[in-house]
Formats: C-alpha cells, structure tokens, sequence
C-alpha cells in the first residue's frame, strides 16, 4: 500500500514544476463538506473564504454535485457548434430572474467582463457614433486578462505589462461628479462593481449607482455592472444591483453561479446584445453542459430555499458583532460591508492575523494589505460566526 504523502511533500513537488504566480498558504486540502475543509494531514478549518467567493452554498452541495456527476455521465462537450440543452434551460432561468433577454456563456469571471467590454465597443461601433471608452473606477478589479487588468483601476496589476490597450478612463469610487465630469466624446460606458470586492470591501453611499444609471441615461452611456463577486445572493439579494432598484445594459458573472465548478455569464438586453453576430464572439468550452448542469442545479436551490433571507440574517448578525468585539481594539479602522462579504479595516498589516486564524482553524482572506475579508458560504451558521469570533478575540 502507497504511503499517503502529507503537506510539506506536496509543497516540495508543487515548488519544482508550478510557475511561482500564487503566494500559497502551506496548506493542501483533500475534502471538503459545508463550510469546512479538511487538509491532507486530517486537520479540520472553518472555512470563511469560499473559494474567493465561489462555495457559496458550501463545499460539494449534495444537489450540484448529483447534477455534475449525472451530466458527466451523459454528455460532457459538443462545442457551441450545436444547441446545447442545458445551456438553454440556464439562460431561461437567468433572464427569467434579472434585467436580461440574452445570455453569452464563459468560463470565468474575468473572461465574462472580456466579453462585457467587447460587446460594449461593438455595441458603440455600431450604435454610438463609433464611441469605445470605458470609465472604470479607481480600486476596481475585473480580471487578469490583458484588457481586464487594464479596465482594473489598480497600477499594481498592470505593472510589466504594457504597453497596455487603450481606451479606458478612471475616477474614484463614489464620486458621482468626477464620473461626469470624465465623460468625453470617444466614452462608450460605465463599468462597475456595486461593491468593491477585492478593492477593499469599499461600499457606495445609497444612492450611488441609481446616480451612475441616471448619468448613463443622461449621456447616452452603457452601464455595465461586474457583478462576478457580489452577485449570485452574495450581498443579500440575487443580485447587488436590486437593491439599488434600477437595470443596468450588461452585467457579468462567475464565480458563485458554479459553487465551484468553473462557469462566467455576460447579460445584456436585448438592443446591446444585437451587436454581437455570428463570429463577432465565441468560447470553445463556454457553455458546455457539466457547467451548465451545475449551475442550474445552484440557481434553482436560490429560487427554491431561503438562501438570500438566511445571508441578510447571519450577515447582520456577524456584522454587528464584529462592531461590538472590535470597538475598543486600537488598530480597527472601520467594519463596512453587505450581506455576507464583510471587510475590517486595520491599521497594521493583516497577513499575520490571516496566518494566525489559519493556524487555529479558520480560513480568512484579505483585500488588501491591511484589511480582512470574510466571505464565507451563505450557509454559514451562528455557531460557525461565534466560533470566528472566538478565534478574532484571541488573536488580536
């Protein structure tokens, strides 16, 4: 019988055939089931990342993991040469539950917002007077490929590889006079997150993207909403954007709407989406029917139990008591966040408190040098908040 090899062999063989592009935690997991993990050592962790937001219904759902293993048994890929059964049924439910007639299928956040982007500029060939800038905001993230590090308003991701592509603006976040004020005779659309997710945990003031929706409108602008991390129940409801009460043109998704299994969604209305043709986009794996079944299998679980009521709650719940907890430690900046993506604001750096909570069994992430990001599954209990907080209180 093989020798089960444990965490520091695994470090070894990853260390000498893996491009160094990841700083890992020294930690190999094996299994997974709820909102904990367990490492290839037998060790247990509470787990309040979620795969950077994507285990939204916790580790291998017994119902996306039926439909995986149902679909893999039937047909896996055909290529979108063909109509694909399960991606008609998905596109059915999307624009069934949000502002959308159309839906293009991908396979990750960042190629969603790839596509998001493309479509805006063909859409602006087409019906803006040839219009192809995009303002984003200054903090944003939208993905790692070369147009979405650039549409990112973040130096750090963009820096060795320039020359980048022009044709993207920046203003704060917020800041609904700046955003106007940078609109220009070449401006196409207004990319945004309704929160900034990896920017910070930095949420608008009420108000604030019913006010970028009235400049679009007031401008004849695309409002595009990158809805990869806060959507799909993340900040409370379906969709950040209901919320605000408003439509935006395009809006993407990823992550969550695969609890797992890699999936990305570009939405958009029926007049923006005309201005994609046969040929104009493609994704040879984009849509394929395991993606398909396993995010069909996640949006009818939203519809169907209480998923969004149960986020409100238990992010209200962890919400306050972190205020609580943390109000007389001095290096607390600020708590803000929505629903179950909740950020602490430090005034020392954050990768130790990360370490330490790993070391004593809970998984936290950051956004940034100096700030806490929790984002763990929305099925996330009391007693698995009280056990986060316990294990915050000791180590710091």
């Amino acid at each position: 019988m093989k020798e089960r090899e444990h965490t520091e062999s695994y470090i070894s063989r990853a260390a000498a055939c893996l491009m160094e592009t990841y700083n890992r935690s020294p930690v190999v997991f094996s299994r997974g089931q709820g909102v904990r993990l367990w490492d290839v050592d037998g060790r247990e962790y509470l787990d309040f990342t979620a795969g950077l937001a994507v285990c939204s219904l916790g580790h291998c759902h017994p119902d996306v993991v039926t439909a995986v293993k149902k679909q893999a048994e039937t047909l896996m890929h055909v290529s979108n040469l063909y109509h694909i059964e399960t991606q008609i049924r998905l596109a059915e439910l999307l624009t069934a539950v949000s502002f959308a007639d159309r839906v293009f299928f991908c396979n990750s956040g960042a190629e969603a917002n790839e596509g998001a982007i493309k479509l805006a500029r063909k859409f602006g060939h087409e019906k803006l007077n040839g219009r192809y800038e995009l303002i984003t905001m200054e903090h944003s993230f939208h993905g790692r490929t070369l147009a979405t590090i650039t549409a990112t308003g973040q130096s750090k991701f963009q820096k060795g590889f320039e020359p980048l592509p022009e044709g993207f603006r920046y203003v704060p976040f917020n800041d609904l006079s700046a955003l106007e004020y940078a609109i220009g005779d070449k401006t196409a659309g207004v990319l945004v997150e309704p929160i900034l997710a990896e920017g910070g945990v930095r949420v608008p003031d009420k108000g604030y993207l019913r006010g970028v929706r009235q400049i679009c409108d007031n401008h004849n602008l695309l409002m595009i909403l990158d809805e990869v991390q806060v959507g799909m129940g993340r900040t409370g409801t379906l969709f950040a954007y209901e919320q605000e009460d408003i439509r935006p043109d395009i809006m993407t998704l990823a992550k969550a709407l695969g609890n797992g299994f890699p999936i990305g969604a570009l939405l958009a209305t029926n007049e923006v989406a005309s201005a994609f043709t046969p040929g104009s986009h493609a994704s040879t794996f984009g849509g394929n029917p395991l993606a398909m079944a396993a995010a069909e299998a996640v949006l009818n679980i939203f519809l169907s139990e209480p998923i969004l009521e149960h986020c409100r709650e238990i992010g209200a719940y962890f919400f306050e008591a972190l205020k609580s907890q943390m109000a007389n430690r001095g290096i607390v900046r600020d708590i803000r966040g929505r629903g179950l993506l909740i950020g602490v604001e430090l005034s020392v750096d954050a990768v130790d408190i990360v370490r330490k909570c790993r070391e004593e069994g809970v998984l936290i992430a950051m956004a940034g040098p100096q700030i806490l990001r929790f984002i763990p599954p929305l099925t996330v209990t009391k007693d698995d908040v009280d056990r986060v907080l316990d294990v915050l209180d000791k180590v710091m």
